[in-house]
């Protein structure tokens, strides 16, 4: 509007194209007003071309969206204007360029003067001597970079142009250069020009173009173009010691050649490898982790790329000038690639080269050296051994050390015998149950074994005892049978503790050989073996030593086994009384065998819900700091349970049974909600078993019972993945932490492992109507306004209010016009009919009514009718929905 004002007071010729006027003969003022216009024009449709951050609207008012869609048509209205006159527009100002004499510009008094006395100041304008003076070079400054701008937006549909938009962009910066940056006419953002310069640069590429050879860009553009990837490996060598490519470039390029060595130009994988050498020492310079792309690499390290690699490292680190920091890092950066590498050749390679020499002082290259032979052997047996030692005979502390490595590695009872005779044949000064770290033995067993005399009887029963265990651990149970068998075989001859500690052993790991294999497919163990559980857990010899991961492990497998007629009645009273296991396995029996029970048969469960409760308590200190104030002291492992919380989540994911593991996640989730601060609460089975309140609620500490409901419910789903009353906790826990997005990916898993992926009706008591509308607000706030409506649908009465507010939104995140298939209710599809055509949508509009329109909604259809086709879009739309979110 200000400009056409300026138009009209400067005497602009009405009807007259600005393209076709000679600015040369018009009055300055004159044309100076033409050429604001043209150069605002330009500049308009180039920052059109930006893209722009939508600003997030406030609550939905129908009169200021109604406000805002008219100002949006106006705007996108004179865009196109603008648009359609733009050729018109360059040409006026390329016409521009031609002028060689100054433009005046209208100010505040001449624009007074024209008021008053309308004649003499046209007289005085077109003798130019009104107004502020704008000299030529100022003039052309300013329009070179306008039409720069809109050559170079029109480059990427055409490259020529590219062409012009350098040359003007160069001439801006010569005429800057000549008048000074600080004119007080005109403000061109310098950056801007000179990405605008360095781009076109890049852009146009020319064989006598010496003025690119100073940028790296330009050049790795060139190598690209080219093929010449070589060159692009020697920029980035170069770059390491500058530093000077950002990290985002570096990571493009690589990213460009994996793309198209993965198309299948396989001579780039080497330059692949060498350039993410280069991006691997810089990051490390830097103080970056190491990329992922390094560790893939180096899967397969070789002789070559470690000899690339150590030649990336010499030229990227200048000793003489570089800092102790950068040092370090290089230092730290060598040491962990030793560490990582198997093959001791590739090893010494680095270890001897002259930068790791350099780096490394003498006492960290033999820390190094002390930490590489404590890892855990691996051994490269040669086919025969150096030439050079064909002649040396075998002293006798090879010979030692030849058995002990025989001894590392031997699984077989008979011959680890043998060889410990041999060496103690030999020696009789060493321990050789110390010779290598992985041999672990409790502690509670460690001291009656290590207190046997015969250092022969010691070394053996340790040894055969360490190896046993480690066979366990990694699931090897037949070895392992056999160790402890030739264990409990040599200790029943001369000890009964130790003989009772490895049938002890023994049924710890025949539980785990039958959960492992048979009672993996659900095969019930068989009855000695349950006898065997029940007679440890009755045990009553003294001064045995025991392990509390036995007890752990019974009291589980009864559980998992449903046992619960043992653990509830028949288990000694004083059993329970010392163990906490036995404990907490006969009140989640007794708990899981009264459901689903009447009210008087909750005391059980009380009595649990009150044990839970004391383990997850914490014990509060007052404590007088040195200004005299009292502070409060949390201790998050109290000693006020029967075990501590850490215990329990052990023992807890050592549970397979469902109803054994429902029963205690209701319990968690009941405890999770009785807080005070809790917004959403959590849904779960058999959740109104257990008591309301708690006496005491300051002294529980919830945030380790959400850490805990967090970590059941993800173990739950590894034993069942399609436990959907599970899946619905998962659901609520992201829920209630504001995860919507996963959420729904939950809510929807729940409802398809329950319906043969929505083929059929999901059960009601899955889909309640809280959990309806906790999809409602995840969808809400995801913005995909339409998903709320159609959900709308789906609870026990429509939430028409709801439905009606979302589909008035206007920056929908998902399908919109594409769902309303799946609208069964015709008066949503109404509303969605009047609104449409309010906003004059007519496309829209159209699919609405013909939704609308489709038969089987006809309300005099028969309810049955109805009822199917309102099925028939709930399959079809959360089938839709899982797609999207699975």
């Amino acid at each position: 509007m200000l400009l056409n004002e300026l138009l009209c007071i400067s005497k602009v010729p009405s009807g007259t194209k600005h393209v076709d006027v000679d600015l040369a003969s018009l009055p300055p003022t004159t044309a100076m007003a033409i050429l604001l216009y043209n150069r605002w024009a330009i500049r308009t449709i180039v920052q059109s071309s930006f893209p722009v951050k939508q600003v997030k609207p406030g609550p939905p008012q129908l009169n200021v969206m109604n406000q805002m869609q008219q100002e949006k048509e106006l705007t996108d209205n004179i865009l196109k204007v603008l648009k359609e006159q733009a050729a018109d527009s360059i040409l006026v100002l390329e016409g521009a360029l031609k002028l060689s004499k100054d433009l005046y510009v209208h100010t505040i008094r001449t624009l007074d003067l024209l008021a008053v006395e309308p004649g003499m100041v046209n007289g005085e304008t077109e003798s130019s001597t009104a107004g502020l003076k704008i000299s030529a070079e100022e003039i052309q400054c300013q329009v070179c970079y306008d039409l720069g701008a809109i050559y170079f937006q029109q480059g990427s549909t055409n490259a020529a142009v590219h062409e012009k938009a350098k040359e003007m962009f160069f001439k801006t910066k010569e005429l800057i250069a000549k008048n000074g940056s600080s004119s007080l006419h005109f403000t061109i953002d310098e950056e801007r020009l000179a990405g605008y310069c360095q781009a076109c640069g890049v852009l146009t590429l020319s064989s006598d173009d010496t003025s690119q050879q100073a940028t790296p860009y330009s050049q790795i553009h060139r190598c690209m173009k080219s093929g010449n990837y070589q060159d692009i490996v020697n920029i980035f060598l170069e770059d390491n010691l500058t530093l000077s490519l950002p990290v985002q470039f570096r990571q493009s390029v690589l990213r460009e050649l994996f793309q198209k060595s993965q198309q299948g130009n396989d001579a780039l994988d080497e330059v692949c490898f060498k350039v993410c050498m280069c991006n691997t020492v810089c990051d490390v310079l830097q103080g970056r982790t190491v990329d992922v792309q390094f560790c893939q690499l180096f899967l397969k390290p070789s002789k070559e790329k470690i000899d690339f690699l150590l030649e990336v490292c010499s030229k990227s680190l200048n000793l003489e000038n570089a800092s102790e920091a950068l040092k370090r890092k290089m230092a730290a950066f060598l040491k962990n690639l030793c560490l990582g590498l198997e093959d001791l050749q590739l090893v010494f390679m680095i270890s001897s080269h002259e930068l790791f020499m350099k780096l490394l002082k003498d006492d960290e290259r033999k820390l190094l050296i002390d930490q590489m032979r404590k890892r855990s052997p691996r051994i490269n047996l040669c086919t025969k051994p150096v030439a050079s030692f064909y002649d040396i005979p075998a002293s006798a502390s090879v010979n030692i050390g030849q058995l002990e490595h025989q001894l590392i590695l031997s699984v077989d009872p008979w011959r680890i015998r043998q060889i410990l005779i041999e060496l103690h044949g030999m020696t009789s000064e060493r321990q050789f149950w110390t010779i290598s770290n992985k041999w672990e033995v409790p502690n509670v067993y460690g001291n009656v074994i290590l207190g046997i005399k015969d250092s022969l009887t010691r070394d053996l029963v340790y040894i055969l005892m360490a190896k046993g265990l480690h066979c366990c651990a990694i699931k090897d149970f037949v070895h392992a049978k056999q160790l402890f068998a030739a264990c409990l075989e040599l200790v029943t001859e001369f000890s009964p503790k130790l003989r009772q500690v490895m049938l002890n052993e023994m049924l710890l790991l025949d539980i785990y050989t039958h959960e492992a294999g048979p009672g993996a497919s659900g095969e019930r163990p068989p009855s000695d073996l349950i006898s065997r559980v029940r007679g440890y857990l009755e045990m009553r010899v003294p001064d045995i030593p025991l392990r509390q991961v036995i007890a752990e492990e019974c009291v589980a497998f009864l559980l998992n086994w449903c046992e619960n007629e043992y653990l509830t009645m028949q288990v000694p009273l004083p059993l329970v009384q010392t163990n906490p296991y036995v404990k907490l396995g006969q009140l989640l029996a007794a708990t899981c065998k009264e459901l689903p029970g009447p009210k008087e048969s909750r005391r059980t469960a009380k009595d649990l819900w009150e044990v839970v409760v004391q383990i997850c308590s914490v014990s509060n200190q007052h404590k007088r700091g040195n200004d005299g104030r009292v502070s409060l002291i949390k201790h998050r492992e109290s000693t006020l349970g029967i075990m501590y919380r850490s215990e329990l989540l052990s023992f807890i994911k050592k549970l397979r049974e469902p109803l054994v593991l429902t029963t205690i996640l209701s319990l968690f989730v009941k405890l999770h909600n009785v807080r005070e601060d809790i917004v959403n609460d959590i849904a779960a089975e058999h959740i109104s078993i257990w008591p309301s309140s708690i006496p005491n609620l300051q002294s529980v500490d919830f945030e380790a019972v959400a850490v805990t409901v967090k970590e059941l419910v993800s173990y739950a789903l590894t034993i069942n993945a399609n436990n959907h009353f599970w899946l619905i906790i998962q659901a609520d826990i992201y829920f209630a932490t504001n995860q919507y997005s996963a959420a729904l990916h939950y809510y929807l898993q729940a409802g398809a492992v329950c319906s043969d992926f929505f083929n059929k009706m999901v059960p009601p008591d899955v889909y309640t109507d809280q959990v309806i509308k906790r999809m409602i607000k995840c969808c809400s706030l995801l913005n995909c306004h339409t998903q709320v409506a159609i959900l709308c649908q789906f609870l026990r009465e429509v939430d028409y209010k709801t439905a009606f507010k979302a589909l008035q939104e206007q920056n929908s995140h998902d399908a919109m016009d594409s769902y309303y298939e799946y609208i069964w209710d015709v008066t949503i599809l109404e509303y969605l009919t009047y609104l449409h055509h309010k906003r004059g949508e007519t496309d829209k509009r159209q699919i609405a009514i013909k939704a609308i329109g489709q038969t089987e909604l006809n309300a005099s259809n028969p309810e049955d009718v109805l009822q199917l086709a309102a099925q028939r879009r709930k399959k079809k739309f959360l089938q839709a929905m899982a797609k999207l979110y699975f």
